[in-house]
């Protein structure tokens, strides 16, 4: 390990480390022994099962409500699917159909064993996993093909509410110079108990993510990516109620990013932390399975809380974040451990703390692909501060060697960019990446200086509130606004009446295989 430029102390990062792996290991017992609606809905999915019934419900919510008003959940959706191909000879997707137009009840079908169940339906597993690790295979062949930007990755949004105006958008943002083209999700569709079906163009703030709009999006990337020359990656969002069905989405049309974090939902979108916390397990297991990388939303503790005071809590969230990946058997490049550049501009010598907290970081997680969010909070509509703003973060950007740069934009706090403002923020941090790309590697910092007083204090207090979270329990940290400042109740926010405990008779096929590697 390279000498620390922070001088930060290797025991005290050691033990952070260890004291987050002992929270998420504790979490882990409480995860292995529920399952949720949506845990079962991906299962689903994985199988084959796909559509809407005559009312536009999807198919996998007919299925999953149907078991769940029976009392059959606690045994999961893998038996109940399993014992009716047995029963009646039928594929899922056949037999999706007939419970959606009522001619099956398949919770009082004859039942067979747990293990002639799962026998039943392994072929469709490994079909399953095949077609995943086929697109993966695939998005490597694009790589070594065209090859990719330079890291930092130049990742912008578009969100017209519009696919094919999407599509329009982020063809030119790659033209422009983007590697990354996140499709921002239309307001509150994280708050939905289903996958929205099939092609979309009315979304508010950002546009739906279903199946076929991820389908139109990566051709789209694909398409422009041979002409520009290099492997454009697309992202989107596995959070809220659908973490893990949005995540098995993404490994079948071959996203490359996915913004995934329990502790996010559970703060800013009031999503029950029971819920989620056992969603976000299946659906890191899945992005670890087909090589996505996944973001994290601690930059958000820092537009509820100030960045100067609460630098800490990013800090530890993101230890938290980093082990609960390792239980998913997600590997460290994956990991787009999130975070912000949110110091109140009027604040004296804020740049250097932002610059200790992004050099901090990449010392803590020297294999993560760090993913760093622009300045939100104190955009006002300036467009002049606000660009010299951006250009700030970029050069901490480049000088603490962050993953994902996702680039500020001038307008910021006007409106929807504009194609010409994406061009600028792209501009800008080309221009600056040029001009100091070397700049972190022929720096270093003052012995006992501000910055390194900065990021040993921060760790020491990231330390202090794990070792205070391991006491308390993660749940009850939540409930008490250690992050964010946000207070979140065990029982309260949205979706706990689709938590159940597992029976004895419970499996679900694809996490042991996936966290073996299975092809």
């Amino acid at each position: 390990m390279m000498k620390s430029k922070l001088n930060l102390d290797s025991a005290k990062i050691a033990h952070a480390r260890a004291t987050a792996a002992g929270i998420a290991k504790d979490m882990q017992e409480f995860i292995d022994s529920h399952t949720t609606v949506s845990t079962e809905r991906t299962i689903l999915r994985l199988l084959g099962v796909d559509g809407v019934d005559d009312v536009e419900t999807p198919l996998p919510n007919v299925v999953v409500d149907q078991i769940k008003e029976a009392g059959g959940l606690p045994r999961g959706v893998a038996y109940w699917m399993g014992n009716a191909m047995i029963q009646t000879g039928l594929k899922p997707q056949e037999i999706a159909e007939k419970m959606a137009a009522g001619e099956l009840d398949i919770t009082k079908l004859p039942t067979a064993t747990s293990k002639e169940a799962e026998e039943a339906i392994m072929p469709l597993v490994h079909e399953s996993l095949k077609r995943i690790k086929a697109q993966t295979a695939k998005r490597n062949e694009y790589i070594e093909k065209l090859g990719e930007g330079p890291k930092p990755y130049l990742y912008v949004i578009v969100a017209t509410g519009n696919i094919y105006e999407d599509v329009t958008q982020a063809q030119n943002a790659a033209r422009q110079g983007a590697d990354v083209i996140a499709v921002i999700r239309t307001t509150a569709q994280s708050l939905l108990d289903y996958v929205p079906y099939g092609p979309t163009t009315e979304g508010f703030g950002g546009t739906y993510a279903t199946q076929e709009n991820f389908r139109i999006m990566r051709k789209a990337l694909d398409e422009v990516g041979e002409e520009v020359g290099r492997y454009i990656r697309l992202c989107n969002y596995s959070s809220g109620m659908c973490m893990p069905e949005i995540a098995a989405m993404g490994a079948l049309e071959r996203l490359d990013v996915m913004l995934n974090d329990a502790i996010y939902g559970i703060l800013f979108r009031d999503i029950n932390m029971q819920r989620t916390i056992v969603d976000q397990f299946f659906s890191r297991v899945i992005i670890g399975y087909c090589d996505i990388i996944f973001n994290s939303g601690e930059d958000n503790y820092l537009t509820t809380d100030d960045a100067y005071e609460a630098a800490h809590t990013v800090l530890a969230s993101q230890f938290i974040n980093e082990q609960f990946a390792v239980l998913a058997n997600v590997k460290e490049h994956q990991m787009g451990l999130g975070h912000a550049f949110e110091m109140d501009p009027e604040m004296e010598n804020g740049f250097l703390y932002e610059l200790a907290q992004a050099c901090m970081a990449r010392e803590i997680f020297p294999n993560a692909c760090l993913k760093y969010m622009p300045p939100t909070k104190f955009m006002t509509g300036n467009i002049f501060r606000g660009h010299i703003q951006d250009a700030l973060f970029n050069l901490v950007s480049i000088w603490s060697h962050q993953g994902i740069q996702l680039l500020g934009m001038l307008t910021e706090a006007i409106h929807t960019p504009h194609m010409h403002d994406r061009y600028l923020s792209i501009e800008n941090a080309k221009y600056i990446f040029n001009n100091c790309k070397n700049i972190g590697d022929d720096l270093i910092f003052k012995e006992d200086g501000i910055m390194q007083k900065r990021a040993q204090f921060v760790l020491d207090e990231a330390d202090k509130l794990l070792s205070q979270v391991k006491a308390d329990g993660l749940f009850h940290t939540i409930e008490q606004g250690k992050f964010g400042g946000v207070k979140r109740a065990r029982d309260g926010g949205k979706g706990l009446e689709g938590v159940c405990v597992k029976d004895e008779q419970y499996f679900n096929p694809f996490i042991p295989l996936m966290l073996g590697g299975a092809e």
